[in-house]
C-alpha cells in the first residue's frame, strides 16, 4: 500500500476544517475532485475513511486514526523540506497564522505585508480563531503560529509552546455617544447593572471574560444579542441599544460610539505562540520576527 501525501493532507485538512467545501475552498480545488481524491484514498487504504450523514461527510473511526498519523507524516515531512531550506539564508514556504478577529487588521495584516516586503518566498495563510479554539489548533498542529492572548482557561504554560509577547490591548466599555455613562472619565461595572447587553458568543473568549466581569461587580448582565463579528456589535450599540465591552482593538472608529476605561482598568496581553520545533523552521521565526516589528 503506498499513500500519496497529497491525499493525506486532503483528509487532514477535513478532520481540522469539516467540510469537503472548506476544504476545497483551502486547497483552490473544486469540492468534486476533493471528494474524488479522497474516495481514492479509500481505494488505497482499503478502509472506509468516511460516512455520510445528510448531505455532509465526516471521518469513520479509522478516518480520525489515519488522519492523525497523516499529521506526524507530514509534520516529518516539512520538517525534512525545512531543514533542506535552512541550509540557504532566506526563508521559504508556508506558515498557518490563526489570528483572534480584531487583530487580524491591526496585528497579522502589518505583518505579513511587511512579511511580503522583506520574504516574498514566504506565504502566510490566515485563519481567524479566538483564543480558546486557537491554542488547541495550535497544539494539534493545525496551526503554525497563533496570536492570542494568554488570560483565559486553557492557556496555562505549556513547554512544547514557545510565546513571544506583542501588544498590551485594553478592555474598554463601549457606549452610545449620549449615554448617560459617557459623562465619566472611567466606569465602575457595578455601574452598569442596569444595562442591555451585547456579547459575544457563548463559549467565546470575550464573551466568557465580560460575563465573569460581571459576575465580580455584583449583576448578571441581560444580554439581548451575540453577535461573532464586532462591527455588527459595534452597530449595535451604536444606534443605542445596547452597551458592549469589548478589546480597544476592536473599536472601528468609522463607528460612532463612545469608550470609557473601566475602573479599575483591565488590560489583556496579547501574544504570538509557535510549537517549539524539533529542527529550525525559517519560515516560523521569520513570521515571529515581522510580528514584532509590525
Amino acid at each position: 500500500m503506498t499513500l500519496n501525501p497529497w491525499r493525506l493532507r486532503l483528509l487532514v485538512d477535513l478532520s481540522t476544517y469539516g467540510t469537503v467545501r472548506a476544504v476545497a475552498q483551502r486547497g483552490n480545488h473544486s469540492p468534486s475532485a476533493v471528494s474524488q481524491q479522497l474516495a481514492t484514498l479509500e481505494r488505497e487504504t482499503g478502509t472506509a475513511l468516511l460516512e455520510r450523514t445528510g448531505r455532509r461527510v465526516r471521518l469513520t473511526a479509522a478516518g480520525v486514526l489515519l488522519a492523525g498519523r497523516a499529521r506526524e507524516i507530514l509534520a516529518a515531512m516539512d520538517a525534512a523540506e525545512a531543514s533542506l531550506r535552512g541550509l540557504t539564508d532566506e526563508p521559504v514556504g508556508t506558515v498557518t497564522l490563526g489570528v483572534f478577529q480584531s487583530a487580524v487588521p491591526a496585528l497579522a495584516e502589518p505583518a505579513v505585508a511587511l512579511l511580503a516586503a522583506r520574504h516574498p518566498d514566504v506565504t502566510v495563510v490566515l485563519l481567524e480563531m479566538e483564543p480558546h479554539v486557537s491554542m488547541p489548533a495550535l497544539r494539534r498542529g493545525d496551526v503554525d503560529v497563533i496570536i492570542t492572548t494568554t488570560d483565559f482557561a486553557g492557556a496555562e504554560l505549556d513547554p512544547a509552546i514557545d510565546l513571544v509577547p506583542l501588544a498590551e490591548d485594553e478592555v474598554v466599555l463601549v457606549l452610545p455617544p449620549d449615554h448617560p455613562l459617557a459623562a465619566l472619565d472611567a466606569v465602575a461595572l457595578e455601574a452598569c447593572a442596569d444595562q442591555r447587553w451585547t456579547f459575544d458568543l457563548a463559549g467565546a473568549y470575550m464573551s466568557e471574560l465580560a460575563t465573569r466581569l460581571c459576575r465580580e461587580a455584583g449583576f448578571e448582565p441581560t444580554v439581548i444579542c451575540r453577535f461573532n463579528n464586532y462591527m455588527l456589535t459595534l452597530r449595535h450599540v451604536e444606534a443605542g441599544r445596547s452597551i458592549a465591552l469589548l478589546p480597544s482593538l476592536a473599536v472601528d472608529s468609522r463607528y460612532e460610539v463612545v469608550t470609557r476605561p473601566l475602573a479599575p482598568a483591565l488590560y489583556r496581553r496579547i501574544t504570538a505562540a509557535a510549537r517549539r520545533p524539533s529542527t529550525s523552521r525559517p519560515e516560523v521565526t521569520a513570521v515571529l520576527t515581522a510580528l514584532r516589528s509590525r
